[in-house]
């Protein structure tokens, strides 16, 4: 009862309250996870991930691939000081592994972070992989604290095939990979994924994002913004 309250009391449109009492049954979410899944507008993210899923895999699954990524993921739980890394952000969701697993949505399985592959002699290692239960395949997804450029989803695509060849069994569906970054654009993403072989989609992510002591102390404070104002009048 207390969820059906929460949603229509936070949630107008019938479609998008129908979304969250669908996902809440299915999920088991909680009063508190459902509230913050309406707060991180996750009706409006969820299946608008830029993705080659039609090309690449097969009806029905291709479906519900699209339907299992966001556009953009909000790790609002990170708060990180300039400046950082991939790494910084990789270990931080691995520390919040159970707000991050709730933001990527059922079915995904931690595996592995800095993955180890070995082709032709040479060291590889994946930011995070993952295997999904419901799509019956691995996930390998790659972190970039920058816009997307093309030469990210050919780096990610020799990673999908290492995969396919090195862990995936032969009842497993094929890879699928992630890449995440800060921005993008999306005729240009599109654009990069269109001839590529392997199935993968590019989403941004959003994260809090807190000053360093050292440019806090060169900030003005509230009081001297104050003095200023008070000389314009």
């Amino acid at each position: 009862m207390g969820h059906n309250i929460l949603i229509f009391s936070k949630v107008n449109d019938f479609n998008e309250a129908y979304f969250y009492i669908q996902e809440t049954i299915e999920n088991g979410w909680s009063r508190e996870v459902l509230a913050l899944q309406i707060k991180t507008n996750t009706y409006y993210r969820q299946g608008k991930a830029i993705t080659n899923f039609k090309n690449t895999l097969p009806d029905p699954l291709s479906e519900l691939a699209q339907q299992t990524l966001k556009d953009p993921y909000v790790f609002d739980f990170l708060t990180l000081t300039k400046p950082y890394q991939e790494r910084d952000i990789e270990q931080q969701l691995i520390s919040h592994i159970t707000k991050f697993l709730l933001e990527l949505g059922k079915g995904f399985a931690f595996i592995g972070q800095q993955y180890h592959l070995e082709v032709g002699e040479t060291d590889y290692y994946l930011d995070l992989l993952f295997y999904h239960t419901k799509l019956k395949c691995y996930v390998v997804i790659e972190l970039k604290n920058t816009k997307f450029i093309p030469e990210y989803a050919g780096k990610l695509n020799f990673y999908l095939s290492a995969v396919d060849t090195l862990v995936k069994q032969d009842d497993d569906k094929p890879t699928i990979g992630i890449l995440l970054c800060r921005d993008k654009n999306n005729f240009e993403t599109e654009f990069a994924l269109r001839d590529i072989n392997k199935p993968m989609g590019v989403s941004e992510f959003e994260l809090t994002e807190i000053l360093p002591d050292d440019l806090k102390s060169n900030l003005p404070s509230i009081e001297e913004f104050e003095q200023e104002f008070k000389k314009l009048e």
